[in-house]
């Protein structure tokens, strides 16, 4: 044991003074999370530097404009024509109620639609928190309707769509937490067979949450966080906590079978779990900061979360849970579950996992081949990944703003998708500035592409230099004829007409021009962060176990597990066959920011099984072990660990598949099928195979690599389903 090792003398600390370290802890976590609640979340506002979408923004924010919230009453028959006298009556009931509350600015002049069954009151509110201010509209809108029950009154606009779709992540998150919570503690007294012992991991890991959600907060000042931060912190959270805690209590409880005093079970177990503990999370922190290279806003907040959390776990293993454990001591295995004790403390010889790796290990070329060869069938729908934005369309149509949405869009067309033109010349350029605008509108009226129905105006900053237009379309933002029009505006109408004015600079923005940039710039990213992280886990493999062999065959494997993970994304979310089993509406692509993060994750948390599995084999080759028989008892004495592991991983992965938005559900999916094949196909058919092909040229390395080849103990020096614990090196 090497009593020199930071972890170990970290347990030792902490079992010697348990109650310091858990007080300690908890002092911590809950200033971690008072500190956000008192920082609060800084949103970020910018995607980064993407492409022209960018330029445009750069533009609009140049002139300085006043851009108040706009919320709009939509006023319609529930059934058959609109009684237009009744909807004026209504309308100006709107009109006098609306000017009446305080945080109303103006109130426009009630407009009907081109198709004559709506009536649109648009109400402006004044600058400031208007979050706090839509309620009292949503109120009066709802007391009309009650008055009016022969016609439909509804309200919505961006603050009321921000309301109900918080509203809708608020559950969500709880939903998410309440479905985990439950799954994850069944499998854990799957693995221990003592409610004490299984719910122990449960607790650290929701603490290394909570702890990371406000730490994160505080660190919006510097990084402004996306909406999705905290569903993403709750499951990597969740998934590596678990673990951790896992393994490190799983080497404990063993060596206090043998006999081991409390203090000295942990030390082992610091000595051992501990140290593979902050290799796994060493490499998934260098995983996730690749994230960083991506340069905008998601995977930047992303990273930032992912990071904290896998810290928060990683430091809460090596020291609050040794004092736990040391204080708990035989208690941590009460009150035992009759049937699964009997089970977890079942020594007898395992029979499905050597029955699994027969074919790996009599026949490793051919089950090499077809193993591969099935992966790579799986991953192949990946070959045609598009990539888009969820938009408002892919929201849940469960939510009554959400309805009414779809009737205001299709009353009028430009209250939905639009282009923002962005336009900034020198003031004296203004008169052919507003001309060349009137021509591109005009260009556009006997466009399909485009709808006209007279609701925005060009707005002219005060200075004069800078002018804006939305340029509406009636399709929905994901769809082709949105990019098409898009296309249209920036290749062919502005060119030929705002940019003809002499000094003009221009660009089109909006939701349409940011989807397709993000999509552009993540696949030209991608390979420079794909670059990254494999330089990385290629550096930690190697140094882990001195050997280039089993460093390039860890990465390959990854590629192998991700790109299978990418096809099943594709092929599920891509098409409509699993919309009824996952209860979503296919947009035809995979949420943009999705194969990034995807592969980060899965790379780090791979690292986890790779570094159990393969350290072990080599322990036995290094005992002088034939390479067949180590990579053997190598995968069968970690199998339960390994299983328990990606058991916890999937289960709460799963859980997030099962929420309402479409990025959470495509997160979920992919992380859980990406963790299954990895922790079955990859470590129990395709790593044993190509390890027996190999032999002992697994092993190779240069001379300065090698170092000093440790002499491993005997196999009695750490328990069989527990030596996979101890990384090589």
């Amino acid at each position: 044991m090497a009593r020199g090792q930071i972890t170990v003398r970290a347990a030792r600390w902490s079992a010697t003074h348990p109650w310091r370290a858990i007080a300690m802890w908890v002092a911590v976590v809950i200033a971690c999370f008072a500190l956000g609640s008192v920082t609060g979340t800084k949103q970020s506002d910018n995607e980064g530097d993407i492409g022209e979408v960018t330029r445009a923004d750069n533009i609009v924010k140049s002139g300085n404009f006043d851009d108040p919230d706009v919320e709009s009453v939509l006023i319609t028959a529930p059934s058959g024509q609109l009684d237009k006298a009744a909807a004026d009556k209504v309308a100006g009931v709107v009109t006098q109620r609306m000017r009446a509350l305080g945080g109303v600015a103006d109130v426009a002049k009630p407009m009907l639609s081109p198709n004559k069954e709506a009536l649109i009151v648009r109400v402006t509110l004044k600058d400031g928190d208007s979050a706090d201010r839509v309620q009292p509209l949503l109120d009066t809108t709802a007391k009309i309707q009650q008055e009016t029950p022969g016609l439909r009154v509804e309200e919505v606009g961006g603050e009321s769509i921000d309301k109900a779709l918080n509203e809708t992540l608020g559950k969500d998150f709880k939903r998410a937490e309440m479905f985990s919570l439950p799954v994850t503690l069944a499998i854990l007294l799957v693995a221990f067979g003592a409610l004490i012992a299984a719910s122990v991991p449960l607790v650290l890991a929701l603490s290394a949450v909570a702890a990371a959600i406000g730490l994160s907060a505080a660190a919006s000042q510097l990084i402004p966080a996306v909406d999705a931060v905290n569903s993403v912190i709750l499951l990597i959270g969740m998934a590596v906590g678990v673990d951790y805690s896992l393994f490190y209590l799983r080497r404990e409880r063993e060596e206090r079978a043998k006999g081991r005093g409390h203090v000295d079970a942990v030390e082992i177990a610091a000595a051992t779990s501990g140290h593979a503990v902050v290799v796994s999370g060493t490499a998934v922190i260098i995983s996730m900061a690749g994230l960083f290279l991506a340069r905008d806003a998601v995977f930047s907040s992303f990273a930032v979360g992912s990071i904290l959390v896998v810290a928060v776990a990683v430091v809460g293993s090596l020291t609050v849970l040794p004092a736990i454990l040391a204080k708990l001591g035989r208690w941590v295995d009460k009150p035992r579950i009759p049937l699964l004790w009997r089970l977890t403390a079942n020594n007898r010889k395992p029979r499905f996992w050597p029955t699994m790796l027969k074919p790996a290990l009599k026949h490793p070329i051919a089950t090499l081949l077809v193993s591969v060869t099935a992966l790579l069938a799986v991953a192949s729908p990946a070959l045609g990944m598009q990539l888009k934005f969820p938009g408002t369309e892919d929201l849940p149509r469960d939510t009554a703003v959400m309805k009414a949405y779809d009737r205001l869009t299709a009353a009028f067309p430009s209250t939905g998708t639009s282009h923002e033109v962005a336009v900034r010349a020198p003031a004296n350029q203004q008169p052919a500035v507003q001309a060349a605008l009137a021509d591109l509108v005009k260009r556009t009226q006997s466009d399909k592409l485009f709808a006209q129905d007279g609701l925005e105006e060009p707005r002219v900053s005060k200075d004069g230099t800078v002018t804006t237009l939305e340029v509406a379309t009636p399709y929905e933002g994901g769809s082709q004829q949105a990019r098409d029009s898009l296309t249209k505006l920036r290749k062919d109408l502005m060119p030929e007409t705002v940019g003809k004015v002499s000094g003009v600079e221009y660009a089109v923005g909006g939701f349409v021009a940011a989807d397709v940039d993000y999509a552009a710039h993540t696949r030209d990213k991608l390979p420079l962060v794909i670059g990254f992280v494999l330089l990385l886990t290629m550096i930690v493999m190697m140094v882990t176990f001195r050997s280039v062999v089993v460093a390039v065959t860890a990465i390959l494997l990854n590629l192998l597990s991700a790109g299978a993970a990418y096809g099943v994304v594709t092929a599920v979310f891509q098409n409509h066959w699993a919309e009824g089993i996952l209860d979503f509406k296919s947009n035809g692509a995979v949420v943009s920011w999705l194969p990034l993060f995807l592969f980060v994750v899965l790379f780090g948390l791979s690292m986890d099984y790779h570094v159990f599995v393969v350290s072990r084999i080599r322990e036995a080759v290094l005992r002088g072990v034939p390479t067949k028989q180590a990579v053997a008892e190598g995968i069968t004495g970690s199998a339960g660990v390994v299983t328990s592991a990606a058991a916890v991983m999937i289960g709460v992965f799963a859980v997030f598949a099962t929420l309402s938005t479409l990025d959470m559900k495509q997160l979920g999916v992919g992380l859980a099928v990406a963790i299954l094949i990895d922790a079955t196909i990859i470590r129990a058919v395709v790593l044993p195979s190509i390890m027996t092909l190999l032999g002992d040229a697994n092993w190779w390395a240069p001379k300065w690599l090698r170092g000093k080849q440790p002499k491993h103990a005997a196999p009695t020096a750490a328990p069989e389903e527990e030596r996979e614990l101890t990384p090589v090196g």
